[in-house]
Parts: C-alpha cells; sequence; structure tokens
C-alpha cells in the first residue's frame, strides 16, 4: 500500500473512533514531513494529539518508510473551513473576508444549508436631524462567497 494511503487510513480509523474530533488538514512534504491539524466539538487537548499520533506511529513501519508527524489543534489564527468548526463557534464574533475582499465583522448567529448567518451591530447617522441610531441587523453569507472566516479575538 502506498504510504500516503496508509497515512490517510490510519487517521480516518483514529477519527471513526474518536467522533468528537475532525480533520482540519492533512499534509505532506516532498520529504515526508507530515502535518496533522485536528479540531473537536469540545476542542482538542495535548491528549487528544499524542492519542492520534500514536494511532499512525504504532501502525506505521519507520523501518520502511521514514518520516516526520507532527499532529495539532487548530489554532486561533487558522481559518474556519468545516462546518463543524462553523457550528461550534455559534454566538462568537467572526471575521469574514468575502471573495469580492469585503470584510465583514458580526456575532454568529446560525448556520443554514448554506450560509451561515451574522448579527452585525453599528451605528449610522439619522436619517432625520443630527446623531446616530444603533442599528441591529442579520445578514446571511453563503459558504460559496467566504474567501476567509477566523474567530474575533478581543482584549
Amino acid at each position: 500500500m502506498e504510504f500516503r494511503k496508509k497515512i490517510e487510513e490510519l487517521l480516518q480509523t483514529f477519527l471513526q473512533e474518536r467522533t468528537d474530533l475532525f480533520l482540519i488538514s492533512l499534509k505532506f512534504s516532498a520529504g515526508d514531513d507530515i502535518t496533522v491539524i485536528l479540531d473537536g466539538d469540545n476542542g482538542v487537548s495535548l491528549q487528544d494529539c499524542l492519542d492520534a499520533s500514536r494511532a499512525i506511529e504504532n501502525n506505521a513501519d519507520r523501518e520502511e518508510h521514514d518520516y516526520s508527524l507532527q499532529v495539532m489543534s487548530a489554532g486561533l489564527g487558522e481559518p474556519l473551513v468545516s462546518e463543524r468548526q462553523f457550528k461550534k463557534n455559534i454566538g462568537r464574533d467572526l471575521e469574514v473576508l468575502l471573495n469580492d475582499t469585503t470584510k465583514i465583522e458580526g456575532e454568529l448567529a446560525r448556520l443554514e444549508e448554506d450560509k451561515i448567518v451574522l448579527i452585525l451591530k453599528y451605528r449610522k447617522p439619522k436619517d432625520i436631524g443630527k446623531g446616530k441610531v444603533d442599528v441591529v441587523e442579520e445578514k446571511e453569507i453563503l459558504y460559496a462567497d467566504i474567501k476567509k472566516a477566523l474567530v474575533a479575538v478581543k482584549f
């Protein structure tokens, strides 16, 4: 069996046993450095990364094929790429970059079949008179229109 396919199968077997975890990225470099990025419905612990690493290393023979393996969790700076990631971040503020380079920031309210719904809060000038009014509106964004979505980190 081809080495890369074997690694993919070992990882899938592990993820079938650990349904709370899901794969974000699996990358192979030219020198067979393997990088696995995982996320989980309840986050990813160090033990989860160790378990995934062992599931691969205990079943892939280094004598047969030399490789290095790195298993990590998706960090705050990593874009959201799967529906499960969006789902676990409902209620959090997101920074969304659209394909047309428009940036939108708002609270992720819910997911629908092919889109996310953000709650936008901003101030705009009054239609009549001086001053501004607070505006709260929902904005639907198709997954296909999202170039990159990040959880907004505020201190």
